[in-house]
């Protein structure tokens, strides 16, 4: 006998329905092709009537099915099989739904909804369901891979604030969230967001957080939720201080007193005395290294706006040549 695997979630409204995710508010699911995945909607009223939706990206929501509680009926409007799904009764108003056979067009957001004692629809997110393509490895490590950059020293000293990216890179699925926070705060800081981009099979974002004068003496942290983070934990990217990065800099800069200037070799007796010939390389190294990605970063959006032109080019091009035709 088959096993599919399922997933169970619960939801909440404010006095007609109750909403949590017992896997630990799990942001996606994702699936193979040809699986199976289950949701579960706990009631707070009685209702005779569980309304399932579903949205797909760019489109309305639209009703998959509604299941009659009282004859254990189902009325689809979908156009799909009645094979593709089951329902289950936990209690009297708890109910798990199951869809069978998955595919790739099946992915998208799930809601339950029933009608209130004011015949008002209360919608709430169930499920966001992603079937992955059968290119995609799902027992490999699709979590995002993060790559941090610094503040750069001039941006520090010009306007006596500095700026921490965070580019996260190779993760699968699409759906993640990204928010900063002092290294021992528990607020969320205003912070800016690139938009999730498809590279070959997998997906990229970056996001920055600029850090003012009176904030750069304390640590920062990038927090990354993915559905595919290793061990369904938040990934927590720790960022030092501004102060921190321009002594370091300072530091490694600057040559000890009793380092030789004349270009002779300089025989080093303490570890930590490090002799440099000039401030300005290192300082030049980090410039370049954040010009560079900055760089990347304008010619990967002017590539992107460069493919939608071509697109909408070749779509109007098709369309006048079948105007002509007829």
């Amino acid at each position: 006998m088959m096993r599919f695997p399922g997933v169970l979630l619960v939801f909440l409204v404010p006095v007609t329905q109750v909403s949590s995710n017992v896997e630990g508010d799990k942001m996606s699911v994702t699936r193979a092709p040809g699986t199976a995945v289950s949701f579960t909607c706990a009631l707070t009223q009685n209702t005779n009537y569980i309304h399932v939706y579903t949205k797909k990206e760019g489109t309305a929501p639209q009703r998959l099915f509604y299941y009659d509680i009282y004859y254990s009926k189902f009325t689809l409007e979908s156009g799909d099989s009645p094979e593709k799904y089951r329902v289950y009764a936990g209690t009297s108003k708890s109910y798990t739904f199951t869809m069978l056979y998955l595919e790739e067009r099946d992915s998208g957001t799930y809601y339950c909804a029933l009608w209130d004692k004011h015949w008002k629809k209360i919608f709430e997110k169930a499920l966001e369901l992603i079937v992955a393509p059968y290119d995609i490895n799902l027992a490999s490590d699709l979590s995002p891979k993060p790559t941090v950059f610094l503040p750069s020293i001039a941006e520090i000293k010009l306007h006596n604030a500095g700026t921490y990216l965070c580019l996260l890179e190779n993760f699968f699925p699409n759906v993640i969230k990204v928010y900063w926070k002092e290294k021992n705060g528990n607020k969320v800081l205003e912070s800016q967001q690139g938009n999730t981009m498809r590279t070959t099979n997998t997906y990229m974002k970056f996001s920055w957080l600029t850090v003012s004068k009176t904030a750069m003496d304390k640590e920062h942290k990038c927090v990354v939720k993915h559905e595919k983070n290793r061990g369904g934990v938040d990934q927590e990217i720790i960022f030092p201080s501004v102060n921190e990065v321009v002594t370091s800099v300072v530091t490694t800069t600057e040559p000890p007193n009793d380092c030789l200037n004349d270009g002779s070799k300089v025989t080093v007796t303490d570890s930590k005395k490090v002799c440099q010939k000039d401030e300005s390389n290192s300082l030049q190294l980090q410039l370049e290294n954040t010009s560079a990605y900055y760089t990347y970063l304008l010619l990967l959006l002017k590539s992107s706006l460069y493919f939608a032109t071509i697109i909408s080019c070749l779509f109007r091009r098709t369309v006048c040549s079948s105007g002509k035709t007829s």
